[in-house]
């Protein structure tokens, strides 16, 4: 029976292995354009579907609006929460990117206004899917965003420019503003 010889210092053992075969096939290929437009389109259709529902929406009937097969649409997202999560990204980009553009085409004012029209509809929009956000937010499938901070960024900006432009005794304007704020949020009674 042959001995085994022994491994010189420095050398490994074993033979090393191959080296990595590089990325998957087709990981640095561009997105085919037709699949960029169906990912658009389903997130789009969605978007809107979520916003009008109470309830859970049926992934078939996103796909049926959306004119492509179920097929297509878990190909892009393979789970509910993934849609979900797509969804939710978008309308919390949106908003929250949407302060600097808004101040550049109206008055601060105008601006803080139409800033707040779209963030209700951001609010509307989780109406549909806001089930499957607690459960996935909960259990680590979505990940935790970061809604409060870059809605507070927007907020900031939108009021600091409003507050900013303002003349006169700002801190009066300031307790108004607030105080209508908090009048806004208070529940209304029989209506």
């Amino acid at each position: 029976m042959a001995t085994p010889e022994a491994t010189p210092p420095g050398v490994p053992a074993d033979p090393p292995a191959d080296p990595p075969a590089g990325p998957p096939a087709g990981a640095d290929r561009p997105v085919r354009a037709d699949a960029r437009r169906n990912r658009e389109k389903l997130v789009s259709v969605a978007r809107a579907a979520f916003a009008a529902a109470d309830d859970t929406v049926p992934l078939e009937v996103i796909a049926r609006q959306a004119a492509v097969g179920i097929g297509t649409l878990y190909r892009h997202f393979p789970t509910r929460e993934a849609l979900v999560e797509a969804v939710y990204a978008a309308e919390l980009d949106d908003v929250a990117t949407s302060a600097p553009a808004l101040l550049d085409a109206y008055p601060p004012d105008v601006a803080l206004r139409v800033w707040m029209d779209r963030y209700a509809a951001f609010v509307a929009a989780k109406r549909g899917m806001l089930e499957t956000l607690r459960t996935g937010w909960a259990s680590g499938r979505i990940a935790t965003p970061t809604t409060r901070e870059r809605i507070t960024a927007a907020i900031a900006m939108l009021l600091g420019v409003f507050l900013a432009t303002g003349t006169g005794d700002i801190p009066h304007q300031t307790s108004r503003l607030l105080d209508l704020v908090i009048d806004a949020l208070r529940p209304r009674t029989g209506r």
